[in-house]
């Protein structure tokens, strides 16, 4: 494999890069580990390569939606709006505890606290709604790409924020008024969207929104929906 020359990318970004993502079959089974750089990087995950991950959509008790526009400093997907934390749990004895996706959720608190500064006490694995995975693939320039199967999890709370600079450029709570106006935008071209948050907010969002307070009734863990 080429080596891939990082010397232009944000050092703080960079060493991220060294965690250890888990790899996973096409049906979520866990079949071994890789560094985060060759989870991202589109030469392997043209051979299939392929990790698990997660999407917060975090709920203020105003039912509005929390989102971020990721930092111009994110090595895939930079500057674009997505929902309130998107990331991977890392293949460490805790995130890897698959019973009720706890390990997922583990890695979700872990990430709230690390990019939005939500404390931790303020958002619990337990507190953190799993409802169904998708599976999606694209790619962010020549270089890097997604590959994943994202746990998607739900939260609704009233939380503070301290947001890292390196991680999130701005952040902002949206209705869906609101929020279908950004997609008309990002359809537009006049601001950028990930391709995971335009999926999901074309195929589920909404209709989930619509039920903050019957999640139960969408909660689908036996399928992995292949966008």
């Amino acid at each position: 494999m080429p080596e891939i020359n990082t010397d232009e990318l944000d050092e703080q970004q960079v060493q991220l890069l060294a965690e250890m993502c888990i790899l996973i079959d096409e049906n979520d089974n866990r079949i071994g580990s890789d560094t985060k750089k060759n989870c991202h990087l589109n030469e392997n995950i043209d051979k299939g390569l392929l990790h698990r991950a997660f999407s917060v959509f975090l709920f203020n008790t105003e039912n509005k939606l929390l989102l971020q526009q990721r930092s111009d400093a994110k090595i895939t997907f930079p500057d674009c709006f997505t929902n309130t934390c998107c990331s991977h749990p890392l293949s460490t004895p805790l995130e890897l505890e698959e019973n009720n996706a706890i390990g997922i959720r583990r890695a979700a608190q872990r990430r709230l606290k690390a990019e939005l500064g939500i404390p931790l006490d303020q958002v619990t694995p337990e507190e953190i709604f799993y409802l169904t995975r998708i599976h999606y693939k694209a790619q962010s320039n020549g270089t890097w790409g997604e590959h994943e199967i994202d746990y998607i999890l739900f939260v609704q709370k009233n939380v503070t924020l301290d947001p890292d600079s390196n991680e999130i450029k701005s952040y902002c709570y949206v209705t869906q008024e609101e929020l279908r106006k950004l997609l008309e935008k990002a359809s537009r071209n006049e601001i950028k969207i990930t391709p995971w948050f335009r999926l999901i907010a074309e195929a589920f969002l909404f209709k989930w929104w619509d039920n903050l307070n019957n999640l139960k009734r969408y909660v689908d863990h036996d399928k992995i929906y292949r966008m």
